[in-house]
């Protein structure tokens, strides 16, 4: 096996791990456990779970890198926003069984603190400039800004509620409701 691949999948065990137990109550043995590696070998690939978590970071980036750019195909700011409102209403039943993947992990991060939690504010600033952008390309001149944040926070919120109360509907009622929003502008 080619030590990317150990390390890919040590990647992706930790972000599974995290997002279903928690950052935190992960350990570098669930992790080895998880990703079907040895202890010993993850040691090899990063020296500390800050490392880990670094190498969440850096893949959620990515990640949301590559879902900004497939809803940049979309030929108007419009129809971008709604590609955006509609991203959450696909994960509507994941959101309500175990919440937002990356709202989770950068909000447990933040509690603790370090270098770790401000790389992850990265992940929302990507998301909020790119949103941002999209009021700016409908006209919003200033108020992109305050739009940028009302829809993020809105997107979030909902995540948080469907999650609270495991109601995939308040999901699929809110995204109606902001994508009513938008078309208003």
């Amino acid at each position: 096996m080619a030590p990317a691949d150990k390390r890919s999948r040590l990647v992706n065990a930790a972000v599974s791990l995290a997002y279903r137990d928690g950052f935190g109550a992960t350990s570098l043995a669930d992790i080895a456990s998880e990703a079907a590696v040895p202890l010993g070998n993850v040691y090899y690939y990063f020296k500390t779970k800050d490392e880990i978590g670094e190498a969440i970071v850096e893949l959620r980036l990515s990640q949301m890198a590559a879902m900004l750019q497939r809803w940049d195909e979309e030929t108007s700011p419009k129809d971008r926003l709604y590609r955006c409102i509609e991203g959450v209403l696909d994960n509507k039943e994941s959101l309500a069984r175990r919440g937002c993947a990356i709202g989770t992990f950068c909000s447990e991060l933040h509690k603790v603190g370090g270098a770790v939690a401000a790389k992850a504010t990265g992940i929302f600033s990507q998301y909020l400039s790119w949103l941002e952008t999209q009021f700016r390309a409908l006209g919003k001149g200033k108020a992109a800004r305050g739009h940028a944040v009302h829809l993020l926070s809105a997107l979030q919120g909902i995540s948080l509620l469907a999650h609270t109360f495991h109601d995939p509907s308040l999901v699929t009622m809110e995204t109606r409701r902001l994508k009513r929003w938008v078309e208003d502008l």
